[in-house]
């Protein structure tokens, strides 16, 4: 489960003598989506943050901040430089930030400054969560530094023993019947069929990259060391093209798709028609997550899939105007 699940509102609960609250929303999302687990997470957080600013010599500095399934608290060390503390569940999705950020070390993405494997609990750089990317105006700004963000972390390679896309994928396609059997729209059966038909294509080919996995406005922010800084990584290494999807559908446009598209696709130099395959390997994904939570399929997805399937884009000039012969995909 990615973390760009949903978020709903819940209680908010107190951490006795860490100085935090925790927020409500956190534990109402790690209720709804990570059950047992997640409200083990919750109960132990006061113990766990009590923990480990202690044995890193940390004291909080402001109030608690929170992602779809961590909190963050900031802190300074112990020689006055800042800094958060992030914690969060210990399960596949957290399991390989250690890994990530080690790999990416600070290359246009927070550094990791201390790690607890066994928790995942991490010690970080911090950034301005006052000015998150989404604040940018023009959104074409905002792509383009998603687009620069993206060709720095995907030029690194994946480190051993990080998941792979490849295997994601293959679940994806193991997954795709049961749920087509439980669409009684027949676009939209087409729609995740032809998704399900373009990742088979690039299956045999998964890449070797290390990806974000999330990079939508929210997880960058402003910084000091540099302009922007990446946060929140789900490192998994695989074909670039399945990180654009979050810049395609933030603050969505229609008409602004597909020249987001081969923005992104010509500052990482990709192909644009594998880019596009995985692309949509991002739209079956969602859905198929969509369809697990008992959701009705995002029509931004499903339309984000009709404009790669069936319409053409052109190379760079005048802001990619000119159209090429070829589709990305067979009408």
């Amino acid at each position: 489960m990615s973390a760009q699940r949903r978020t709903q509102q819940g209680t908010t609960a107190q951490a006795r003598g860490t100085g935090f609250e925790i927020p409500a929303e956190l534990v109402a999302n790690q209720h709804k989506y990570k059950r047992e687990a997640g409200r083990a997470f919750i109960d132990g957080l006061p113990a766990r943050a009590a923990d480990h600013l202690a044995r890193w010599e940390l004291t909080i500095t402001g109030p608690a901040m929170h992602g779809m399934a961590s909190l963050v608290l900031p802190v300074a060390r112990a020689d006055g430089s800042s800094a958060v503390l992030k914690m969060q569940v210990a399960d596949d999705e957290s399991e390989h930030q250690g890994e990530g950020l080690r790999a990416w070390d600070g290359r246009g993405i927070v550094r990791l400054l201390a790690y607890d494997e066994p928790t995942t609990t991490q010690l970080l750089e911090r950034a301005d969560e006052s000015r998150p990317l989404s604040a940018v105006e023009d959104s074409r700004e905002a792509v383009g530094v998603i687009a620069d963000l993206l060709a720095r972390l995907t030029s690194v390679p994946g480190p051993p023993g990080v998941r792979h896309l490849a295997d994601i994928a293959a679940d994806m396609l193991d997954a795709l019947p049961g749920a087509l059997a439980q669409i009684g729209d027949p676009s939209a059966r087409r729609a995740l069929s032809v998704c399900g038909d373009a990742v088979r294509e690039v299956l045999p080919e998964p890449g070797d990259r290390l990806l974000h996995w999330d990079l939508h406005f929210d997880n960058v922010l402003g910084a000091v060391r540099e302009p922007w800084l990446a946060i929140d990584p789900n490192p998994l290494v695989g074909d670039p093209g399945f990180d654009l999807m979050p810049a395609l559908v933030n603050r969505y446009e229609d008409g602004e798709v597909l020249w987001r598209f081969d923005l992104m696709t010509e500052r990482l130099g990709l192909d644009r028609r594998r880019a596009a395959r995985w692309t949509l390997g991002r739209v079956l994904q969602n859905s198929l997550w969509d369809i697990e939570d008992g959701e009705p399929l995002q029509a931004t997805q499903l339309r984000i899939a009709e404009l790669l399937t069936t319409h053409r884009t052109g190379q760079h000039a005048d802001h990619w105007t000119s159209r090429r012969p070829d589709g990305f995909l067979p009408p």
